[in-house]
């Protein structure tokens, strides 16, 4: 039987390259998103695709979009949380309206979607679970205060989870790209800070300049990725976590790095904290 994979944000960027993938692999494909013509159109038309309305930030669309999944295929194999934003800026000069939208969209959308669909995997017995998360998942970023925030969160809810539904043969993956050529650094992903604080202003106007430079200037292949997700499906069981890219690599050796540096400097010291037993007395 063919797998059906289900995938948020598939109209275009990532999640289009990840859809197209997993039809020419010779899957059947839920692709969905806020705008089905979009879809529709940026996938063409295959009589294993099913495309369905999504908007990952709301609970109700998300169980219309697993029933649709199941009733239309019966099961559920693969799930890809990958629908995406970027509000960008130092934290005092975001909204707390954009603060809200980027947990929404990044940590608490693929957390609706993951939960519409777990009690018909716990039912089969099987199913995998893929977040797209981000190196800002990794290390904090200058200037992505809201986004990593909701990568930090992704990755430590998704580690959380693969440890509550292992037992019913279920599997997680986070997924930590560095930077491909997507759709995430365009007017119609990324927003900046609402607010201008005067004490951030020069280094607003660099920041922004280089996010707004960094758009259709990034090394990585979307496609290359999305064909990796493929490969790694077929493994005999999914990595915990899946390092894409030469510069997320690099990322996460230097994060290794200070973490080792930190504890040697402070070994003595964190080793030191536990309540001492009290002397005995014979």
């Amino acid at each position: 039987m063919k797998k059906v994979w289900f995938i948020t944000g598939a109209g275009r960027g990532m999640g289009l390259h990840i859809a197209k993938a997993a039809l020419a692999a010779g899957y059947q494909v839920v692709a969905t998103g806020r705008d089905t013509d979009k879809v529709s159109e940026a996938i063409g038309a295959s009589d294993d695709l099913l495309v369905v309305k999504l908007d990952v930030t709301s609970a109700a669309d998300a169980d219309a979009a697993a029933h649709a999944t199941l009733k239309r295929f019966g099961r559920i194999d693969v799930l890809v949380n990958n629908a995406a934003s970027f509000n960008a800026g130092y934290f005092e000069e975001l909204s707390q309206r954009q603060v809200d939208n980027q947990l929404a969209t990044s940590l608490l959308g693929p957390m609706n979607v993951t939960r519409a669909f777990l009690p018909a995997m716990r039912e089969q017995k099987r199913g995998k679970v893929i977040s797209i998360s981000s190196t800002a998942g990794i290390v904090g970023y200058e200037f992505c205060t809201a986004y990593s925030a909701s990568k930090f969160g992704l990755d430590g809810w998704m580690e959380a989870l693969q440890i509550e539904v292992e037992p019913f043969g279920i599997e997680t993956m986070i997924v930590n790209p560095g930077f491909f050529r997507t759709e995430l650094l365009t007017k119609d992903s990324t927003q900046y800070a609402e607010f201008t604080i005067d004490d951030y202003r020069e280094r607003r106007a660099a920041q922004e300049a280089f996010w707004t430079g960094a758009n259709g200037t990034q090394s990585g292949d979307p496609a290359k990725l999305a064909q990796a997700l493929i490969q790694l499906d077929k493994e005999e069981k999914l990595p915990r976590r899946f390092l894409a890219g030469a510069d997320a690599v690099a990322t996460a050796e230097q994060k290794i790095e200070v973490l080792r540096q930190q504890i040697e400097a402070y070994r003595n010291l964190s080793s030191s904290l536990a309540i001492e037993a009290p002397l005995h007395e014979d």
